[in-house]
C-alpha cells in the first residue's frame, strides 16, 4: 500500500512528494523501479528497512520528474539503521575511495585459476590415495559409518542418515552426490570386495538404478571394518573438517589391501585412472613375498598373481598387456564374456555366463540385435537374458539349425560388448602428488603405509602402558603404606590439599613388609634404595579414588596388573627397535586376511590367446564368386546353379546392366585371399569374405568399394590364394602380345589395397591372364584366331615381380592371346582335355596329346577353325570327364554343363553346340565348376584353387577365366 494514497494511479504523486511505498505485511518500504539510475547513487537519502509508518524519506531531487517511472517494484535494503522520526535524515557518507585495481593479463589468469581448479580435482576429487586406495568422499563415508557405530554386527541404517551426516560433519557438497558413492562401495558387481553391506534395492549389474536413499538401509562391512582398525590408536594424521568442528584423518590405517583388490577409477584433469581389482589371496601372497624377497623381479610376482582378477568374472586374452600394465603401470588387455554350447532338440544355444568387467547385459542384448540388422551375424535366432535369483548371469543364444557355434561365438566377440578392451591405469596419490606405479611398486607403498601404522599404533600403546605402569606403582605404594595416604586424604580440607599432601610424603616399602614377596623386584629395589615421591599424576590418579575403593585395592592385582603392563612396554619396545618385528605383524595381519576373506579367482586367464582374426567370424564354404565386365562383383552359395544337360537354356543370373556382362566366375572358400590382377599389370587384394553376398538376380557391388583401381584399370584375372608361403609355387603371367613371365609366388603376400606392380608391361600390351603353377607344369597359351603354343614352365625362367616377362608365342598380326591354362605335372596327357569355346556358343574338347610341345616363342598349331559358324575364342579350359562347365552370356544367362556330354573331338574340327543363344546374344565367359553329385539337383560345394593343394586327376579346381571384353 501507498501512505497517503491509495491505488497504483497516484503513484507518481507519492513519489513526488516523498512518500514511501510501504509493504504492510514485512513492514518495510519497497521502491519502484525506474528506468533511470537508482535514486539512492543520484544523492536520495538511503531509506530504512525498519521505517516508521509515516516517514517522509525526503524530498524528490530536481531532476525526478523528468524521468519516467515504470510501477513495477524491488526489494530495497533489507537493514538499515532506523531513523528517528523527528530526525532529518543525515547525509551520507563520502564514498571510499576506490579499492587499488591490478591489471592481470588474462591468459595468465586463466592459468593460475585452472591450475587451482585442476590440482583440486586431482588431488581432493578424482585420485584415489596410494595408502588407503579411497577418494576423499570414500573415506569420509566409511568414517561417518563409524561414528555412527555401524558395524557388521549393529542394525542397517537408513542410507538418508548416512549420506546427511556425511555431508554436513565431513563432506559438504550434499547428499545427491554422497549417495552414488556410498552405493557404489555396496556393490558386489563393482567392488571385487564390497566395503558396504546393503539392505534393499541398491541397482543391479543390468545397470538399473538403485532405489532413493530414504528407503534404502547399509552398515559397514567387515572388510571396511579392518580399513578403520586402530584409528583411534593415533595411527594416522587428523585435520579439522570443513568447518573446523571436528577432525577428520587424511587417511585409513587400511590393514585391508584396498587399492590392490578393489581397484579405483577416477578422472582428473589431464589424467585418469583405472586401477584394476585383483583376488585378494594371490595379493596377500604377493605382499609378503615382498617383504621376504624386496630385490624380487616382476616375473616372480607374475608366478603369484597372474593378472587382475574382476568381480564379474570372464576371461583376460593374452598376458602381454598385464605384463606391461604391472611394468610401466600402464597396459591394455582383452576381456572377453564366459561362454559354452548347449544342445537342445538338435539345436544349439551359446549361453553367456560371465559378462566382461563394466559391461552391461541389455547392452550385449541390443549389440545382438543390431548385428543381426546389419547382417554381421546370420545363425542367430533369438537371444533373452535369463538372468535373475537362480542365474547371476544368464544370456541365452539359439542358433538357427546347421549353424556353426564356433563361428557365432566368435562373431558376438567381434561385433558386441562380449569383448572389451580394457585400460590399466595405475596412477594414485603418492604425498599429494600423483604418480604411475607398476605393481611392485603399488605393493611397496602399501607396505611401508603398514610400517608407519604399526609404528605409530605401538609408540601410542607404549605411551598408555608407560602412563598405567606409572600410575599402577603409585598404587602399589599407596596400598603398602595405606594407613598412612587415608590419614593424609582424610586430614586435607580439600582435593588439591590431599594431592599436595600425597606429593610431599616419600613413600618406601620395607623388606619386612607382608606384600613385599610379592612386589616385583625392579619397583622393591626402586623403593628400598631411596624415598619414592609421587608425581602430579600419580598423586592425581590416586586422589581421585575414593577411600572405599584405595581401602578396598588388593596388592595381588595391582601387582599382577603391573607385570602384565611392564610385559606389554618390553614387546612394544622390541617392536620399536627391530623393524623385521614389524614386518612380522604385517605378515600376521595378511595370513588373517587371507584366511577370513580369500576366495577363488573369478577370472580366467589365457596366456596364448591371440588377437581375433577377421577369418574366426566366418565359416568356412564355398561360395562363388563373380565379376562384371564393368567392375561389379558379389558371391553366391556354391549350390545356386543346378547342372542342365548340354543344349539347355539355363537359368537367370545377375540382372544384366546396359552393356554388362559377367566376365570372371569362379568358385573360392571364403578364407581364401584374392588376387585381382588389372589388365595394365597391377595386383591388388581383398578377402573372399569380404565380397558382399547377393541373390543370384542381383547385379553386385561396385568394385571400387573394395579396391582403389587407377584410372583406365580393369580386372584381367582374379585368384584365389590359399598360402603364400610355399617357394615352389609361382604366378604365371601371359599378355595379349604373347609376353610371358613366371614370379615366386611368395613375392605377392606383402599387397596393400593400393596394389603393387606385378608385371611390367608395354604402353600398348596388357595383361589377358595369371595361373598358379608348380614350377614343373606345361604352358598352353591360345590364341583369338584359334592357335594354341604349348610349352614346358621350365623354358620361362623365374623373375622379380616388376620384370616384363619374355616371349612366349609368336603371333600373327591382328591375333592375341586369350586363354593361359596349366596343365599341372604328373597330368595324363590322354585323360586331360583341352575345352575350347567360340563367341556363338560352339565349342570343342580335344585331348592335350593333341597339342604336341614346342619350344616358347612359337607360332604353335591350330586349335580350332574360327569360323563364321563358330565365331573367335573366347576362352580355353583344361578339363576332365567329371569337370562341369559354367557358361556365360553377354545377357547374363548363365548354364551349367557337364563336360561328359561334350563330345571329343580332333584338334582342328569345328566343334558343336554348347549353349543355344537369343538373337543378339552371344558367349563372353567360360569357367570350371564341380561335378554335381546330389540327386536333388543342387550342386555339391567345389574346392576352391590355391597353391596349398595341387590338382590332382580326380580333384576338379576351378581356374578363373581369361579377359574375353576384347
Amino acid at each position: 500500500m501507498w501512505r497517503r494514497g491509495r491505488g497504483t494511479t497516484r503513484a507518481l504523486r507519492a513519489r513526488r512528494r516523498g512518500w514511501v511505498p510501504w509493504d504492510r505485511a514485512l513492514h518495510r518500504p519497497i521502491a519502484l523501479r525506474c528506468r533511470r539510475p537508482p535514486m539512492w547513487r543520484i544523492g536520495w537519502p538511503a531509506l530504512s528497512a525498519s521505517l516508521p509508518r509515516r516517514v517522509r524519506a525526503g524530498p524528490s531531487p530536481p531532476s525526478a520528474a523528468r524521468f519516467p517511472i515504470d510501477f513495477s517494484v524491488e526489494w530495497m535494503f533489507s537493514t538499515r539503521t532506523p531513523v528517528p522520526m523527528a530526525q532529518t535524515p543525515p547525509t551520507p557518507p563520502a564514498s571510499p575511495p576506490p579499492e587499488r585495481v591490478e591489471d592481470l593479463r588474462i591468459e595468465q589468469e586463466l592459468q593460475d585459476s585452472y591450475l587451482t581448479y585442476a590440482m583440486s580435482t586431482i588431488m581432493d576429487r578424482a585420485l584415489p590415495d596410494v595408502r588407503d586406495g579411497l577418494k576423499p568422499s570414500q573415506r569420509r563415508i566409511l568414517i561417518a559409518m563409524n561414528d555412527l557405530g555401524l558395524g557388521p554386527r549393529s542394525k542397517h541404517r537408513k542410507c538418508a542418515k548416512i549420506a546427511g551426516d556425511t555431508s554436513g560433519n565431513y563432506h559438504p557438497h550434499g547428499e545427491a552426490v554422497v549417495y552414488p558413492t556410498l552405493v557404489r562401495l555396496a556393490q558386489k558387481w563393482n567392488l571385487r570386495y564390497p566395503l558396504i553391506d546393503p539392505q534393499g534395492n541398491f541397482g543391479s549389474s543390468d545397470g538399473d538404478a538403485p532405489a532413493a536413499m530414504r528407503y534404502t538401509e547399509a552398515r559397514l562391512a567387515a572388510p571396511a571394518m579392518e580399513m578403520l582398525a586402530d584409528l583411534d590408536l593415533d595411527t594416522v594424521d587428523l585435520i579439522p573438517n570443513y568447518d573446523e568442528t571436528r577432525t577428520e584423518p587424511t587417511v585409513l590405517p587400511a590393514k585391508f589391501p584396498n587399492l590392490l583388490v578393489n581397484g579405483s577409477t577416477g578422472i582428473a584433469v589431464g589424467m585418469a585412472c583405472n586401477l584394476l581389482p585383483h583376488n585378494l589371496r594371490e595379493i596377500c601372497d604377493a605382499i609378503v613375498h615382498v617383504i621376504n624377497h624386496p630385490d624380487c623381479e616382476l616375473a616372480d610376482l607374475l608366478k603369484i598373481v597372474p593378472g587382475p582378477d574382476f568381480p564379474t568374472g570372464g576371461i583376460i586374452c593374452g598376458a602381454a598387456g598385464i605384463v606391461e600394465g604391472y611394468k610401466s603401470g600402464r597396459g591394455r588387455m582383452t576381456v572377453r564374456a564366459k561362454m559354452h554350447v548347449e544342445e537342445h532338440k538338435g539345436r544349439s544355444s551359446i549361453v553367456i555366463t560371465e559378462v566382461p568387467y563394466g559391461v552391461l547385459r541389455r547392452n550385449i542384448l541390443e549389440a545382438i540385435g543390431e548385428a543381426i540388422r546389419r547382417d554381421h551375424i546370420k545363425d542367430v535366432s533369438d537371444a533373452n537374458d535369463h538372468s535373475g535369483r537362480q542365474y547371476d548371469c544368464r544370456i541365452v543364444v539359439d542358433l538357427k539349425r546347421d549353424a556353426d557355434p564356433n563361428v557365432v561365438i566368435n562373431q558376438l566377440y567381434q561385433y558386441t560388448p562380449c569383448q572389451v578392451t580394457v585400460s590399466m591405469i595405475n596412477i594414485a596419490l603418492v604425498n599429494r602428488q600423483p604418480r604411475t606405479m607398476g605393481l611392485k611398486e603399488l605393493i611397496r607403498h602399501f607396505i611401508e603405509h603398514r610400517k608407519e601404522v604399526i609404528v605409530r599404533r605401538t609408540r601410542f600403546l607404549l605411551r598408555k602402558a608407560q602412563q598405567r605402569g606409572h600410575i599402577l606403582e603409585a598404587l602399589i605404594f599407596a596400598v603398602c603404606d595405606i594407613d598412612e595416604v587415608v590419614r593424609l586424604i582424610r586430614a586435607s580440607r580439600t582435593r588439591d590439599e590431599a594431592i599436595a599432601r600425597l606429593r610431599e610424603k616419600a613413600f618406601r616399602i620395607a623388606p619386612d613388609h607382608p606384600a613385599a614377596a610379592s612386589i616385583p623386584e625392579p619397583l622393591m629395589r626402586l623403593a628400598a634404595e631411596r624415598p619414592v615421591m609421587l608425581s602430579q599424576a600419580q598423586a592425581e590418579a590416586i586422589g581421585r579414588l575414593q577411600l572405599i575403593q584405595l581401602v578396598g585395592l588388593e596388592i595381588e592385582k595391582l601387582v599382577g596388573e603391573y607385570r602384565e603392563v611392564v610385559e606389554e612396554i618390553e614387546g612394544y619396545e622390541a617392536i620399536l627397535r627391530d623393524e623385521n618385528e614389524v614386518l612380522d605383524i604385517i605378515r600376521e595381519d595378511l595370513f588373517e586376511l587371507k584366511e577370513k576373506y580369500g576366495d577363488e579367482r573369478r577370472t580366467q586367464i589365457e596366456a596364448d590367446a591371440t588377437d581375433l582374426d577377421m577369418e574366426d567370424l566366418v565359416a568356412r564354404e564355398d561360395v562363388i564368386v563373380s565379376v562384371s565386365h564393368r567392375g561389379y562383383i558379389k558371391r553366391l552359395p556354391a549350390d545356386t546353379y543346378r547342372a542342365q544337360g548340354r543344349g539347355g537354356r539355363g537359368v537367370r543370373g545377375a540382372d544384366a546392366r546396359d552393356g554388362d556382362f559377367v566376365e570372371h566366375l569362379f568358385v573360392a572358400n571364403t578364407h581364401d585371399t584374392l588376387l585381382f590382377f588389372t589388365n595394365r599389370g597391377r595386383v591388388y587384394w581383398a578377402r573372399v569374405y569380404e565380397v558382399p553376398e547377393m541373390s543370384r538376380t542381383s547385379a553386385g557391388r561396385s568394385i571400387a568399394n573394395l579396391l582403389q583401381f587407377h584410372e583406365g584399370e580393369k580386372i584381367a584375372q582374379v585368384l584365389a590364394v590359399k598360402d603364400f608361403g610355399r617357394d615352389e609355387q609361382f604366378l604365371f603371367f601371359a599378355t595379349a602380345r604373347g609376353v610371358v613371365k613366371k614370379t615366386a609366388l611368395s613375392a605377392f603376400q606383402n599387397i596393400n589395397r593400393r596394389g603393387i606392380i606385378a608385371i611390367g608391361l608395354e604402353p600398348e600390351d596388357e595383361l589377358i591372364g595369371v595361373a598358379i603353377t608348380g614350377g614343373d607344369d606345361q604352358i598352353l597359351l591360345g590364341t583369338l584366331e584359334g592357335m594354341a603354343v604349348r610349352f614346358v614352365e621350365k623354358d620361362v625362367r623365374a623373375m622379380g615381380r616388376p620384370a616384363a616377362g619374355v616371349k612366349g608365342a609368336d603371333l600373327e598380326k591382328g591375333d592375341a592371346v586369350v586363354s593361359l591354362i596349366v596343365i599341372p605335372a604328373g597330368a595324363d596327357p590322354e585323360k586331360t582335355q583341352v575345352l575350347t569355346a567360340c563367341v556363338n556358343g560352339y565349342g570343342k574338347r580335344t585331348p592335350v596329346a593333341e597339342y604336341r610341345l614346342i619350344r616358347r616363342g612359337g607360332k604353335g598349331v591350330i586349335n580350332i577353325k574360327t569360323t563364321d559358324r563358330n565365331g573367335q575364342v573366347v576362352g580355353m579350359k583344361a578339363v576332365e570327364d567329371c569337370d562341369d562347365l559354367m557358361l556365360i552370356t553377354e545377357k547374363g544367362i548363365l548354364i551349367r554343363v557337364r563336360v561328359a556330354e561334350i563330345r571329343e573331338t580332333l584338334r582342328n574340327a569345328a566343334g558343336v553346340r554348347l549353349i543355344r543363344l537369343d538373337e543378339g546374344d552371344k558367349l563372353v565367359a567360360i569357367a570350371k565348376a564341380a561335378r554335381e553329385e546330389a540327386e536333388n539337383g543342387a550342386a555339391e560345394p567345389p574346392t576352391s584353387a590355391g597353391p596349398s593343394d595341387p590338382p590332382a586327376d580326380d580333384t576338379p579346381v576351378v581356374e578363373p577365366d581369361a579377359d574375353v571384353g576384347r
